[in-house]
């Protein structure tokens, strides 16, 4: 046991390295080591995607007849997690990066895309200017163009960058304090003035009658109709009645008495001339003035008033 912790092993005086036989090993010969996935790929089998740092154990070889500038490009098989199918990928030193070489397909990437495109624009551009010297010319003043725009834009940042330094904190934190106060104080005037018209308009002053005023009124009202229709017979026979019933006891042989208003007729006789003479006798001359009744009983009163002096003169 304790000839194998010796760090150091006897070597007899006549050991000849030389004679020591070659293990004679294969080009490409396969190594086993333990690797991590560089990408995402899904695998064309059982479709199952594999994420990118998923570890393997995997097989290493050469691959015989492609190096690129001298490096030599490296084949690695690994199986799939799923299906235990073999997936193999290689190395692209061209790009820096790995390629699938068969068994899955390596999922889209927007960066590689962008990349790609850059690099086919680039190679055009070669191609283009290889052969002729007046597009390469173009080429180059379209770039100094563009460096010149990009070192004004360079420029105006850095003047900005200076302009904002000379600004300390306390006067950005007090302008606008400022700013907020003008703010508040603008804000306030506003509802002020639209307080003033709302309320400063002169209000309509609406006088209320009061019950007792309406209550006398529509007494004062009825009273008067019913002294109006008190005083006012409906029929005109109504009076005859009234003056009966007033007068007391009726009397057969007594003529009615009724309070009449007085009209006073006068005859007036024309003189008579010498040479005329008038067989008929002197004609009776019309009432002077003649008052007419106001209504249907004034003239009833006059008619009585006329029979009973006929009857006196008879």
């Amino acid at each position: 046991m304790g000839e194998r912790k010796v760090l150091n092993k006897y070597y007899p005086p006549d050991f000849d390295p030389a004679k020591l036989p070659r293990a004679r090993k294969p080009k490409n010969q396969q190594m086993k080591i333990r690797m991590m996935l560089p990408m995402s790929i899904q695998c064309n089998t059982c479709g199952v995607y594999i994420y990118k740092g998923t570890k393997f154990n995997s097989r290493k070889e050469d691959v015989v007849g492609e190096t690129y500038l001298g490096i030599q490009i490296f084949r690695f098989y690994f199986k799939c997690t799923r299906c235990s199918s073999e997936l193999a990928i290689k190395t692209d030193p061209q790009n820096s990066d790995y390629v699938v070489e068969s068994g899955a397909s390596r999922n889209y990437e927007p960066w590689r895309a962008k990349d790609e495109e850059s690099d086919t624009a680039k190679r055009k551009r070669d191609s283009e200017e290889l052969g002729d010297a007046m597009k390469a010319l173009e080429n180059r003043t379209l770039d100094s163009k563009r460096e010149m725009d990009i070192l004004a834009a360079l420029d105006e940042m850095k003047s900005m960058k200076s302009r904002h330094a000379t600004v300390s904190l306390d006067d950005m934190l007090a302008a606008l304090q400022n700013t907020s106060a003008d703010e508040e104080k603008r804000l306030e005037e506003e509802d002020e003035i639209l307080i003033k018209s709302i309320f400063s308009k002169p209000k309509e002053i609406i006088k209320r009658i009061s019950d007792d005023e309406d209550s006398d009124d529509e007494e004062e009202y009825l009273f008067k109709k019913r002294k109006i229709s008190e005083s006012s017979p409906s029929n005109p026979t109504d009076v005859l009645t009234t003056a009966s019933v007033n007068d007391g006891p009726i009397n057969k042989d007594a003529k009615p008495k009724i309070n009449a208003p007085l009209i006073i007729i006068k005859a007036v006789k024309k003189p008579v001339a010498s040479g005329s003479h008038n067989p008929a006798g002197p004609k009776e001359a019309k009432p002077e003035e003649q008052k007419k009744p106001d209504d249907t009983s004034s003239g009833l009163q006059s008619l009585f008033q006329s029979y009973d002096s006929d009857d006196d003169d008879d």
